[in-house]
């Protein structure tokens, strides 16, 4: 019996959650095709702006879960509650806690798809709306198309020029120190990175500062090793949003290994887990309300109580990883702060439960 009452418990959260999803990304998705109308040049017209917004969905999708499984959860067990469902189970004999581990198993089951769009489906295509974007709005000027990166390698100091998706560069300046002082300086006119991820570095001239003077050596043709290879490049490129949490862990190390600030990617990586975690929380949350006054309320009276803790929380986490960055504070207290304020008031609530 317990079984059946948890599968028909997690198709009502599942599907009002699906409704609310919907309805909530149709109306950020207009937000965000109006926003880049007033960004078309070039090749990026209206079409390319729907593709674009098209593309970014998934990526929404993951960002608003939190406050659609939240209002679909409110919804779907106020309705519950309304038609005294829950009562009656109640009357069953099922305790509080039973009722909250039901609601948790479904909390689990979107955490998963959560965690599946966030990292696998959500940054890559993300990634691909914004490159396309960037060709298309720039490739008639090639002046303008592509990036300027700098990246580092231990004492090696890389500037590449008019980078592109496809990892083939322009110009290619190395500037490698030894203790501390310049010793030397390589400028290749072209560059790019091949399949086994060695720097292909074309009529290449290299300029050595030594104590009894300086030499300079060229070729046409010479291959590099270095410790940065597409997937860092790729990572250094692309905004921490457009990266999954794995890339985001192997740029964080590879910025660890060459000393140098970690906090935004830090801080995007837990606020991450944060937020994903934070949707086996909301059913919970839900179920405590409706046992409140929600449960002889309306949908309208629900849906405004989900909204109001919705928005609270979602300013919150924004609010405080923001800040976290500007005033170096802890990524991971930061962005675990919103999450835990949560799940306190959700075992305050369901321990005032009679």
């Amino acid at each position: 019996m317990t079984g059946i009452l948890s599968q028909y418990m997690m198709r009502t959260i599942l599907m009002s959650t699906g409704l609310v999803l919907v309805v909530l990304l149709a109306l950020a998705g207009l937000f965000e095709f109006i926003a880049e109308l007033d960004d078309t040049r070039g090749d990026y017209q209206t079409g390319l702006a729907i593709v674009y917004t098209l593309l970014r969905l998934p990526n929404l999708a993951f960002e608003m879960l939190p406050v659609a499984v939240l209002l679909g959860s409110l919804l779907g067990l106020g309705a519950l509650a309304g038609n005294s469902e829950i009562i009656v189970m109640r009357s069953a004999g099922l305790s509080v806690k039973e009722l909250a581990a039901m609601v948790a198993l479904t909390g689990g089951v979107l955490l998963v798809i959560t965690g599946l769009l966030g990292e696998f489906i959500g940054p890559p295509l993300d990634f691909y709306a914004r490159n396309m974007r960037m060709e298309a709005r720039y490739q008639q000027e090639d002046d303008s198309f592509g990036n300027e990166t700098w990246v580092k390698d231990g004492s090696t100091f890389l500037h590449l020029e008019k980078v592109s998706p496809e990892f083939e560069f322009g110009s290619l300046y190395l500037y490698k120190f030894k203790n501390g002082q310049l010793a030397s300086i390589s400028i290749a006119e072209n560059s790019g990175i091949d399949e086994n991820d060695s720097w292909i570095l074309e009529n290449l001239r290299v300029t050595h500062f030594e104590q009894d003077g300086v030499q300079v050596q060229t070729s046409s043709r010479a291959i590099e090793s270095f410790e940065v290879n597409s997937d860092l490049l790729g990572s250094s490129m692309a905004k921490p949003l457009s990266l999954s949490a794995r890339e985001l862990l192997s740029y964080i190390d590879y910025l660890e290994r060459n000393s140098l600030d970690t906090t935004k990617y830090k801080t995007e990586f837990w606020f991450r887990v944060a937020r994903t975690s934070t949707v086996l929380i909301m059913p919970v949350l839900a179920l405590a309300f409706v046992f409140g006054s929600l449960r002889t309320g309306g949908a309208g009276g629900r849906l405004m109580i989900g909204v109001v803790i919705g928005l609270a929380y979602y300013l919150a986490s924004e609010t405080l990883a923001n800040s976290g960055q500007v005033f170096n504070l802890n990524p991971i207290f930061v962005t675990w702060l919103p999450t835990a304020i949560l799940a306190f008031v959700t075992l305050f609530a369901l321990s005032r439960i009679r």
